[in-house]
């Protein structure tokens, strides 16, 4: 790992003007701007023409995660107002199960204001379907930054409904403004199905059914795979190496069908966002987990660094077909696992072929997951973006990145 943990993150930054920010997406997805890098030539074209650009026979990638109204605000009897950030499920801890839970569930949490919430329950009154629905918020421990913190709420209602009604969509916190009514279509993804995250795939939302439509009369296959985005996605790197930067957790599913669509795929894997990335990237080394008889007990995960320090050892076709065996073992349908991967100059793609993706901030893991794909060519790409007024960050214009 010696090579990879002096990285300087001063390296990977260039000047973004806030007037570069894309504050609103266009009004029609997918009229965005396409940066196109191939082999290191680089050229640029409208999103909507991107399937005649994906060679034939690949397969995309698209991560199905749906934003949910994370941000939850509670007012004490003081005035004081109290921000509940749900970040992921603790009590039950599978995603699903507690979003269908209809009287009790337990989150880790960040809070904004928490030093007016010391003690005692917050309170808050919501409607749904014309019923008044009393909802209790009671902090249980705190672990690092964040607070598990109990939800009970009356009605009946799944937290499902309780977290749609009672919550707001969260928005980048670098737009620098409120969610709008129209942020509720424009940050999902035509194709998001699955709550659970906190931040859009952003590289999805460029997506309309029209352009959907033409990747199948272009003999491109799609299939879909979900990753629940954390308000870790927006954590700046702090330390000036990469070692001294800890990289968030994220839960993954992905059905027992995709793996065997990926065995299977004849042509280019192409990943739609970053979140695809780290997903598919993940499998190799969850495969080599099992190569070298490290059995899951619990869930399965790859830590920050297992890709630095392990030998990669056997082929993407033998990690998968050891996933996909292991499911046949244990009657498993999908695969649901976290990963903490770091993807970062000097890192070996097993997966993907190519991807796309969006404008990332200055020095942050994305930059780095994009220039290990790259190479010094990021520079090139970013350079062409401002020279060329492309719009930057979630809301921002896309790129696709290919590889032969």
């Amino acid at each position: 790992m010696s090579s990879f943990k002096n990285i300087q993150i001063a390296d990977f930054t260039y000047e973004l003007p806030d007037s570069r920010i894309a504050k609103y997406p266009l009004a029609n997805r997918d009229e965005s701007k396409l940066l196109l890098w191939q082999n290191g030539k680089i050229s640029q074209d409208t999103f909507k023409n991107i399937p005649q650009f994906l060679p034939k026979g690949s397969l995309l990638v698209f991560n199905n995660t749906r934003v949910i109204h994370a941000r939850i605000f509670f007012r004490k009897e003081t005035g004081a107002k109290i921000e509940i950030f749900c970040l992921e499920p603790v009590d039950p801890v599978d995603y699903q199960i507690a979003f269908q839970e209809t009287e009790k569930v337990t989150w880790k949490c960040m809070l904004g204001n928490a030093k007016k919430w010391k003690e005692g329950i917050l309170l808050k009154s919501i409607e749904i379907k014309g019923e008044v629905v009393e909802i209790e918020a009671s902090k249980k421990e705190q672990i690092g930054n964040s607070f598990e913190i109990e939800f009970t709420w009356t009605g009946g209602f799944s937290f499902a409904e309780i977290i749609e009604h009672a919550g707001t969509l969260p928005i980048p916190p670098y737009l620098n403004r409120e969610t709008e009514d129209s942020d509720e279509e424009t940050y999902q993804t035509v194709y998001a199905k699955i709550n659970g995250s906190v931040a859009a795939p952003t590289a999805g939302l460029h997506f309309t059914e029209p352009v959907i439509l033409q990747l199948s009369e272009k003999n491109i296959s799609t299939c879909e795979i979900t990753l629940h985005v954390g308000a870790g996605t927006f954590q700046p790197v702090k330390s000036d190496t990469i070692l001294g930067h800890d990289m968030h957790h994220e839960k993954v599913i992905i059905p027992k069908s995709i793996l065997e669509d990926l065995l299977a795929a004849p042509g280019k894997i192409i990943a739609v966002g970053t979140t695809s990335v780290r997903s598919l990237e993940s499998l190799y080394w969850l495969g080599l987990q099992l190569e070298n008889k490290k059995y899951f007990t619990n869930m399965p995960e790859v830590l920050q660094w297992e890709p630095y320090k392990n030998e990669a050892s056997i082929s993407v076709k033998k990690a998968l077909q050891n996933l996909v065996y292991y499911m046949e073992r244990t009657g498993q349908k999908e695969l649901q696992f976290s990963t903490q991967v770091i993807i970062v100059p000097g890192y070996d793609f097993k997966l993907i072929n190519g991807m796309i993706t969006n404008f990332h901030q200055p020095q942050s893991t994305l930059l780095l997951l994009i220039s290990a794909f790259l190479g010094e060519d990021w520079r090139k790409v970013y350079d062409y973006a401002l020279e060329n007024d492309f719009r930057f960050l979630s809301y921002g214009d896309s790129n696709l990145y290919l590889k032969d």
